[in-house]
């Protein structure tokens, strides 16, 4: 079987695809996998570390506000499609599929008019520019959540499959995962905070105050650790050092972790932005959490993806704007009452689990074979 992946960019859109790639190549381990991403993304990293051939077609992502670029982006999305069909015929595919974003669209449109099974993951709740393009293209669209399907046109064949992870996020237990951390049976509460790979000024902020909120009060069976991340680490010191945190083991910051899955694993409560990887991770391994959205996002996406969960009493939302020292208070507030109320916080965990499907590699694995098969007839 000969499979290629389109869609980079960001992690939220390569993970799914590498996660999808080690499902293939588990069931059927001769498989021959590759990916189409663009020159600049994360995939040419990613791509290449995982064991991947990576084939770039260069495209653009068209901005939300009026930009001479846009110009390119539309020129990009106009002649994409005939350089991926070049790669599709020299890969020869029996099938392709796209995780998302504008790197998507050259090789999901091209294997379109070709003929070739096409399929598209979406993990968030909203239906991201490109996916909403090739809905009627495509022969299948899977999804993350299942409110998904009402933002796509009723002529779109859409099932509903779960977020595929790779196996590192569910390899310890919390028991296993303080062990290997060193964390003593006295701590009743661990807490994990962290703003994505290369972090969030305000989260930041706001780890530091819950941290300073439990130094203030004395709370000696804490542990909290927090990733400031590459691109706002020195701010995180900063806010680290003003609050007195410095000297106290209780409190630890690190700016990354290749071990996020461990901390996560220790963690009581969790507290994060709404990627849709990062929330299908707690929501598997069942964790409280106070969730973040990024304002800084196409169609804010990831206040909608929160919002899903938070409507359901699976999850805190706080939005940033609300970061105000005001702001700040009510992220202690949610943590002092997940900590004291312990039905809350077990209805919470339980609640959220049902957001991460058990049997979401079958589900995949039986949607592309039986796509590819009836594609045959």
């Amino acid at each position: 079987m000969r499979v290629l992946f389109s869609g980079g960019g960001t992690g939220g859109h390569i993970n799914p695809a590498l996660a999808m790639a080690d499902i293939i190549k588990m069931n059927i381990p001769d498989a021959e996998i590759a990916f189409v991403g663009t020159p600049k993304g994360m995939e040419n990293s990613l791509i290449p570390q995982a064991g991947y051939k990576l084939y770039h077609v260069e495209v653009e992502g068209i901005r939300r506000s009026f930009s001479p670029e846009n110009f390119r982006a539309l020129y990009l999305a106009l002649t994409s499609p005939a350089k991926a069909k070049k790669i599709i015929k020299e890969f020869a595919p029996d099938i392709v599929i796209g995780t998302g974003g504008y790197v998507c669209w050259p090789a999901l449109k091209a294997a379109a008019d070709l003929g070739i099974p096409t399929m598209l993951h979406e993990s968030n709740a909203l239906p991201g520019m490109a996916v909403r393009k090739l809905q009627n293209e495509v022969d299948l669209i899977m999804t993350n959540f299942e409110s998904t399907k009402e933002k796509l046109s009723p002529e779109a064949k859409v099932i509903n499959v779960g977020n595929p992870l790779r196996s590192a996020c569910t390899t310890y237990t919390k028991a296993e995962a303080r062990k290997k951390l060193g964390i003593d049976d006295s701590v009743d509460l661990v807490t994990l905070s962290f703003g994505g790979s290369l972090g969030a000024q305000e989260l930041n902020r706001a780890a530091c105050e819950m941290m300073s909120h439990f130094a203030r009060e004395g709370k000696q069976n804490v542990r909290c650790y927090h990733v400031g991340g590459k691109r706002h680490y020195e701010n995180a010191c900063n806010f680290f050092a003003a609050y007195g945190l410095e000297r106290d083991d209780r409190f630890v910051l690190m700016e990354y972790t290749s071990e996020l899955p461990v901390y996560m694993a220790a963690a009581d409560i969790v507290i994060c932005r709404a990627g849709a990887m990062t929330l299908t991770e707690i929501a598997k391994m069942g964790k409280a959490a106070i969730i973040i959205p990024s304002p800084n996002v196409v169609d804010n996406h990831q206040y909608k993806n929160a919002k899903v969960l938070a409507d359901e009493g699976a999850a805190v939302l706080i939005c940033e704007y609300e970061m105000s020292e005001e702001g700040e208070s009510k992220i202690c507030q949610a943590v002092d009452k997940i900590r004291s109320d312990a039905g809350y916080r077990s209805a919470m965990e339980e609640k959220i689990r049902t957001f991460a499907k058990d049997d979401v590699e079958k589900r995949i694995f039986d949607a592309i074979i039986e796509l590819t098969e009836s594609k045959k007839k």
